[in-house]
């Protein structure tokens, strides 16, 4: 149980942070389906960051420090490439959805391509630039080494650095939003942009704003995902993770806590595969009651063979459960009233 909650958490955080990303573009009026796009751009800039500074023997020493490191340039590397959505939304006025998607098609063009000067490789193994031994990547730390209590484990032992940084980012940013006054205009912005302006709002710096802070996190959750939950072994790719954040921010409401609690249940159906997988190597001491039936009948043995015991199944759970939510919670989604719509200042 416990390892099944630890690997929730660090699934959960990716999702968690860029789900919030993407809540702050479309806050502020911004519809940013690129968020599977910026994560690679993001996760690619941390990973290039480690494969040069790894060979700096102060580095050796000091993989904390390194992984801070990788994680703030792949945050500026989001903000920076977010701004070609900034810039063609809200200046250029293009439509935002096709704005997004060219970006998501950018971002595994431009690292592949950097790869094959750089490196002479036709795929980008993320692997080998974060990770030199190749092995699993050694940037948690515990804080806690001897034994401890379940719940303290569960947060505690052999925890990320990166999954208190994102906490931390989320309490802080989620009060920001709400509670100060630039939350405010910015909300402002993706609900009425005109009755913000005539009170003396920048509409247009707002939205660049929003969509800043929503790069910086989606690049940061992108390192995060290579870095902790693919183990530096993506390859180019981050799974499909920022389109499963935007339906994560949908299914929240486009709330901090709804998103919270979306991450944390698609979290939990991610890591089932990895706990499965697992349980292959490991077999489980206790069966439910329910597999015991399946395993001891003839009729339902190889339907349980070939399902149950199929990763793949576990896999695909978490998709079909998004399609599932979505469909029954829809109806209930309030997004932003001027969200996908160009400002103009001669609108009423």
């Amino acid at each position: 149980m416990v390892f099944l909650l630890q690997k929730t958490l660090i699934f959960a955080i990716p999702l968690l942070i860029v789900a919030l990303a993407g809540m702050f573009s479309e806050r502020s009026g911004i519809i940013n389906i690129a968020l599977d796009g910026i994560m690679i751009f993001g996760a690619f800039a941390g990973a290039m960051a480690a494969f040069f500074l790894r060979s700096n023997p102060y580095f050796v020493t000091h993989n904390q420090l390194l992984f801070l490191i990788c994680l703030a340039l792949a945050a500026v590397m989001g903000a920076l490439f977010s701004l070609l959505l900034s810039f063609s939304a809200i200046n250029l006025k293009a439509d935002q959805t096709i704005g997004g998607t060219a970006l998501n098609l950018l971002a595994p063009a431009i690292t592949l391509f950097i790869t094959k000067v750089l490196f002479n490789k036709d795929k980008l193994e993320m692997e080998t630039m974060i990770n030199q031994d190749g092995g699993r990547t050694d940037f948690g730390y515990a804080i806690l080494n001897e034994d401890i209590n379940p719940a303290a484990q569960i947060l505690f032992d052999k925890t990320y650095i990166s999954t208190f940084i994102a906490i931390i980012v989320f309490v802080l940013l989620s009060f920001w939003i709400y509670k100060t006054k630039t939350g405010l205009r910015l909300r402002s912005c993706g609900e009425h942009p005109q009755a913000a302006a005539s009170v003396g709002i920048n509409v247009q710096r707002m939205r660049y704003l929003g969509v800043t802070i929503s790069g910086a996190l989606a690049g940061f959750g992108g390192y995060a995902f290579v870095a902790t939950v693919a183990n530096g072994t993506a390859e180019g790719t981050v799974a499909g993770m920022g389109f499963l954040a935007l339906a994560i921010m949908i299914f929240g409401n486009w709330k901090p806590l709804g998103i919270a609690l979306g991450s944390l249940l698609f979290g939990f159906l991610k890591c089932l595969a990895v706990t499965y997988e697992r349980s292959l190597i490991e077999p489980l001491e206790s069966t439910s009651w329910m597999q015991k039936i399946l395993q001891n009948s003839q009729a339902f043995s190889g339907f349980y063979n070939a399902v149950f015991k199929n990763m793949y199944f576990y896999n695909l759970i978490p998709f079909v459960t998004v399609l599932i939510v979505l469909a029954f919670t829809s109806k209930k989604s309030r997004a932003p009233k001027a969200e996908g719509i160009p400002y103009d200042k001669g609108a009423r």
